[in-house]
């Protein structure tokens, strides 16, 4: 398994060892052991989600608070992906801040995002399956989300019309957000 940090802390890039050889690749996309050793703790997953997206679709950016704040590990089993998480934990030195990466099918890195913070992703190609395992299972009553084109976030979507679910549409912004975390 290969690791990057990013530059804010908690967030890691994850990618599997792939096997390939004239029939094509295997890969283990998912080893406990190996995970938690990965990210120093122990992570138990409760929920797998999929989405399929065609280009100029973003949905997010969305979280839960606690008790039921999440944590996902992100991949991309088809197409590719502007994958965006922003740090809403208030003793954090990069509070507010985000990193963005292009995730996609072919490199097959993988995105672990722990709870406190807010994450989106953008489509970039039609067809677009976006998978992620998550520690909390889905609860209505803690999701929150935030605006995704808030001039104090500051993110490089590379559009300026993307098509928007009605609740990302009308989400607050982050000058009026109170983190939880």
């Amino acid at each position: 398994m290969e690791l990057k940090n990013t530059f804010i802390e908690g967030l890691i890039l994850v990618r599997p060892r792939v096997f390939k050889d004239e029939r094509g690749q295997f890969m283990e996309t998912w080893n406990e052991k190996s995970f938690n050793e990965a990210v120093g703790k122990e992570v138990c997953f409760v929920q797998d989600n999929e989405s399929i997206s065609n280009k100029g679709v973003l949905r997010g950016l969305h979280f839960q608070t606690p008790p039921s704040a999440q944590g996902k590990l992100v991949k991309v089993s088809q197409g590719s992906i502007l994958d965006v998480a922003i740090d809403l934990r208030t003793a954090s030195p990069t509070y507010g801040l985000h990193f963005a990466v292009k995730l996609d099918a072919i490199s097959n890195w993988q995105f672990w995002i722990p709870e406190g913070f807010a994450h989106g992703f953008l489509s970039l190609e039609d067809n677009t399956h976006v998978q992620y395992k998550c520690t909390s299972l889905y609860d209505h009553s803690c999701e929150r989300s935030l605006i995704w084109n808030d001039s104090d976030l500051g993110i490089n979507w590379g559009v300026e019309s993307p098509q928007l679910s009605d609740k990302d549409m009308i989400a607050p912004e982050f000058a009026v957000f109170k983190s939880p975390f």
